[in-house]
This record gives structure tokens, sequence and C-alpha cells, in this order.
């Protein structure tokens, strides 16, 4: 399974709010009774800003050429600060730039807090030095630094709350506090208590969950900022799956050349729904987009596509095909992401021991491991080292094997000579539902219906049932064999169960609905 680029981005978000509480509280006076209201050239910002999203950070940073001077320089410093992190961010295992980042944050802090002491009536200083501390924030829960992060808490939301007060409409400012209001609520009930005892203000799930949605609706420059939160909160503790991923879906349809959309939705299939035809799609477009030149960053995006589509193959049961995308990783030997060579030669030992290929596949890990960078964050040692030492199942491997011969085969039109490697697959492993199933299609193609519809059966009853696409397709031509015979009832039910099965191919689920419609 890989493991998701975001994973721990914001999850402890809450116990780093909690901690703030024994940080020692900002040193800043409360504003005076004359608010100035208003975020100065926010359109000029706002365009700046949608190229960070976009990742086009060359044309951010002349954009915010452009922007500053009629832009406060706080303003384009805070923009310019968070440009930097989304590099990062692309690739967070890799450190090499957090010194001169954090520097340059700090920095940016430090302008902030002067400028909030000198002009404590201007809501958008205050709003500014609040998104300065949020993404360092963001910064040190990546790195695991919890009492970083809480040194910056009270901050960011006496600094947001303060800017609202000023201007109440400033909806951008929601997006921060949005955070901390959900984030404080849903904290384990044991660190409530320490909440409550330390005297931290407490939080509200609905008031923070409205205003997220507030900020992604109307703010103007934390809109896409606030959407990407919401999406996590869906994912981590909503479990409201779908409205991430289309929350993704929307961002990716306003910033289509930011390849990470795509990447966290395959992600979101992949890891929460398990539904891996779907995450195998969304990896292929990553692939598709690199090559295309509509994606930026291609080299990463590409990488990341095949590294996904090799683990999904895998679990497919199309090692082969695993092993081609593995291959394709280590022959470009790309930079990013950090460690892409080693995770390529994890998936292609993998994939080799699926299919008997022993040899083959201990020299991948042993490669592996050669190639592990510096930390290894992925874990890649373990694995390889775990691989080395585990030997699969001979029989199952031959089995697997020939069932991929026999496969390509029929692919190519040579569904009789797929029908004896497939008969030499079934007998070593009977009960394998993706050999009954792919020995079920080419009984098909050689007008043996009985032996069709035994397999697809089969591969319905067999325990563990086979990946889900094969369970889906096997439904689908039960349907087709039930129409064939004039059992419209059946038929009818096949098609449902095809057209429902979690995981299906969006081909398969797209021929059973049509089924269902032209037989209705």
């Amino acid at each position: 399974m890989t493991r998701p680029r975001h994973a721990g981005a914001f999850m402890p978000v809450w116990a780093a709010l909690l901690l703030a509480a024994a940080a020692p509280p900002p040193r800043l006076e409360p504003p005076p009774q004359t608010p100035i209201r208003g975020l100065t050239q926010a359109p000029l910002l706002a365009r700046a800003y949608d190229l960070v999203y976009d990742a086009d950070f060359s044309g951010a940073e002349a954009e915010l050429k452009r922007a500053c001077g009629p832009a406060p320089a706080q303003a384009c410093d805070v923009i310019g600060a968070a440009a930097q992190w989304w590099r990062i961010y692309f690739d967070l295992d890799n450190r090499s730039a957090d010194q001169a980042f954090t520097a340059r944050l700090n920095t940016v802090i430090a302008a902030g807090e002067r400028w909030a002491a000198r002009e404590p009536q201007r809501a958008e200083a205050w709003f500014y030095l609040g998104a300065a501390y949020g993404v360092r924030v963001q910064y040190h829960g990546q790195r695991l630094e919890f009492l970083a992060a809480a040194r910056d808490g009270k901050r960011i939301k006496f600094s947001m709350e303060t800017a609202l007060a000023l201007d109440p409409g400033l909806d951008d400012a929601n997006a921060g506090l949005g955070l901390y209001q959900y984030y404080a609520d849903v904290a384990p009930s044991v660190l409530k208590v320490l909440r409550w005892f330390l005297g931290l203000p407490g939080g509200d799930r609905a008031q923070g969950l409205a205003q997220l949605r507030r900020a992604s609706e109307s703010g103007v420059l934390l809109k896409a900022e606030a959407a990407y939160q919401l999406h996590l909160v869906d994912l981590w503790y909503e479990n409201r799956i779908g409205e991430a991923i289309q929350l993704l879906s929307g961002l990716h349809a306003r910033y289509p050349h930011n390849p990470i959309f795509l990447l966290n939705a395959a992600q979101a299939h992949e890891v929460y729904r398990s539904d891996r035809a779907s995450a195998l799609a969304l990896y292929r477009s990553l692939i598709d987009g690199a090559q295309d030149g509509s994606l930026r960053e291609p080299l990463l995006a590409e990488a990341w596509g095949r590294l996904g589509a090799a683990v999904q193959l895998t679990a497919l049961a199309e090692p082969d095909r695993a092993a081609g995308e593995a291959r394709a990783v280590i022959a470009r030997r790309p930079s990013a992401p950090y460690g892409a060579v080693a995770q390529a030669q994890l998936e292609l030992g993998r994939a080799l021991d699926a299919i008997g290929s022993r040899e083959q596949a201990v020299a991948a890990y042993r490669a592996a491991l050669g190639a592990v960078p510096a930390g290894d964050p992925r874990d890649v040692g373990r694995a390889a080292r775990q691989g080395l030492s585990h030997t699969p199942d001979r029989i199952s491997a031959e089995a697997t094997r020939l069932s991929l011969e026999a496969w390509r085969m029929f692919e190519r039109g040579d569904a009789a000579g797929a029908l004896a490697p497939l008969e030499r697959a079934v007998q070593l492993r009977p009960d394998d539902g993706v050999h009954r199933y792919r020995r079920g299609r080419v009984c098909l193609a050689t007008q043996d219906r009985a032996c069709a519809r035994a397999d697809f059966e089969r591969a319905l009853q067999v325990r563990p049932l086979p990946p889900a696409p094969f369970v889906a397709a096997s439904y689908y031509e039960l349907g087709v064999w039930f129409e064939a015979s004039s059992d419209r009832t059946r038929a009818l039910s096949m098609y449902d169960a095809a057209s429902r099965a979690h995981g299906a191919t969006a081909d398969t689920r797209t021929l059973a609905q049509r089924a269902l419609a032209r037989l209705r």
C-alpha cells in the first residue's frame, strides 16, 4: 500500500493546539477601536496564489514582483514562503531545503510581528501574521516537531481572531480559526481533560466545519487552502471519502497543472476505499499528464504515477505489468520523489516474486537496499529485507505465471493457445478466483459456455475472493450468460451486482448499467 504523501500532514494538529496552551502567550497588545479593513490589492495577490496552487512557481514569483509595491511587502513575502513550502510538500521526504526554508520563514514572521505592532488597527497585518505562523505550523507538523508547532498555536488563533474582530468580512481568516475549532473539539477525551487543565479554549466541530466551508466558498486568498484542508478532515475524521474526492476533483479542475491533487485522489481510492481500479486509473493519469505536458513537475508526476501503478497492478494480479512500471522508474533514475529508485526496486522484487522469478526478485531486493536514501523515510530497507527472507509459495507463483502467460495470449487474440496454460494454472490452484475468471473468458471465446458459467460462478464462491474487478466482471459475464439463456430475472440480478460492486472497473460498471437499462 502506498503511504499517502499527505500522511501525518495535519493529523497531529490537535495535539499541537493542545500543547500550545503550555506556550507563553504572544506579547501583542490588543488593537485600538479604529480598524482598517480589507486586503490591499487582493486580486493581484490572489492571482499569484492561484499560480502557486497550479504549481507554476516561476509564474507566481513573477506575479508577486508585479503585485508588490501596490500590495504590502509582507503579503508578498508570506505568499512567497507558502510557495516554497509547496515545493517542499511535493517531496516531503527530502529535507535538503528545510534549513533555508525555516530561515526565510522566521524572517517573514519577525517582519509580520513588527507590522502588527506598528499598525495594530490594520486587519491584514494580523491576518498575514497568522498566515505566516500557519505555514510554519504545517512544516513543524510534517517534521513531527509538535512542541515547535505548539509555540505557534496560540499566536495563530490570536492573530486570526484579531483580524476578524477588526474586519468581520475577512473570510480568509476563517480558514485558520476553523481548523482550530475543529481539531480542538475532535481531540480524544484524555487530551480534552489536558486542554481544560492547561486553560486552552475548547473547540466546536460544527463551527469549525462551517468556518472552513465559508473560507473555501468566500475566501479570496485561502479559498483553495481551505478546500484542501477540508478534504483532509473528510478523510481522517468525518468518513466522507466521496466528499473528499469531490473536493480534490474540484481543485484539479481549477488547478489542472498541479499533479498533487491527482495523486491525493488516487491515494484516497487506494487507502480509504480499497478501490484499486480507480486508483490505477488516476495513477495512469499522472503518467499521461507527465508525458503529454499537461502536468507541471513532470518527472515527479511520472514517478508518482508509475510507483503507484506498480503497487496497484501487483494487487490486481498483473505483476508482469507492475514490473514494467518499476523498471521504467529505475531506468530514469529520477531525483524526486526522494528514494524513488529504492521504492521501484522494492516493487520490482515483489512483482517478480509473484511470478516465481525468485533469483531476479532477490537481485531487486538487494538493489533496493543499496539504493535506500539517508533516513529511509519509507522504510524500504525493512521491506526489502523481509522480501529476501521470505520465499513465496512456488506452486502459487507458477500458477500465476501460467495464468498471465495465457491471458497475454488471449489479449493478442489467441484464445485456443491460452487454454492449455490456464488449464494448468487452475489445476495448480483451483480455488484462485483470478485463474477461474480468466479461464471463463477463454472458455467463452472458444464457445464452451458451460465451462465459462462454471468458472465465473466459482470465481464468486472462492475465499478469499479475487480482487474486486474480477468479482464485478464475473457478475457481468454471468449476466450475459443468463440473458442469452432468456433468464431475465437472474440476468438482472447479476448486472445489478456488477454495477454496484465496490472496486469495479469503470468499463465493467458502464457495461452493466447499460445492460440494466436495456432489460428494464
